[in-house]
């Protein structure tokens, strides 16, 4: 018996001991390849319908982005068409509609991440959204 609790704690040790050097090759540094260096990659995903019909016109996103995205990264984006789907749990349907993906590439700073979540706030309040997903990532990067 006492052979048996030995191997399972060492079973145990062992788990975690590799799982501990797993989970820390998350956190090392990344090392980018001249020219490029470390940025940040932010990639939004703005739905197009309003409740359950398309509602937000190509010249509704264009003014948006020229009104909230650019002053906030004059630097540049770029935007690009797509379809989406989500569930909608309340009503337990799926939903698809059209939308727009805003990719932006710039050097880390907290006014910028603050800027991407004002925009995601302006776009569902201003077109009666439930949600932008916005996804935010280290990259190597040059421009």
């Amino acid at each position: 018996m006492l052979r048996h609790i030995r191997q399972l704690i060492s079973a145990c040790i062992a788990a975690l001991t590799v799982s501990m050097l797993m989970s820390g090759c998350a956190w090392l540094p990344q090392t980018c390849l001249p020219p490029s260096h470390t940025m940040v990659s932010a990639e939004m995903i703005f739905g197009r319908n309003v409740g359950d019909r398309p509602g937000v016109s190509e010249s509704a996103f264009t003014n948006f982005v020229a009104r909230e995205i650019t002053p906030r990264f004059p630097d540049g984006l770029t935007v690009i068409d797509g379809d989406g789907q989500w569930r909608d749990g309340a009503r337990n349907v799926d939903v698809r509609e059209r939308a727009k993906v805003v990719l932006i590439t710039f050097v880390d700073d907290a006014q910028k991440r603050a800027g991407l979540v004002a925009i995601a706030e302006s776009y569902k309040q201003q077109f009666s959204q439930q949600s932008v997903l916005t996804k935010v990532g280290n990259v190597c990067a040059s421009f």
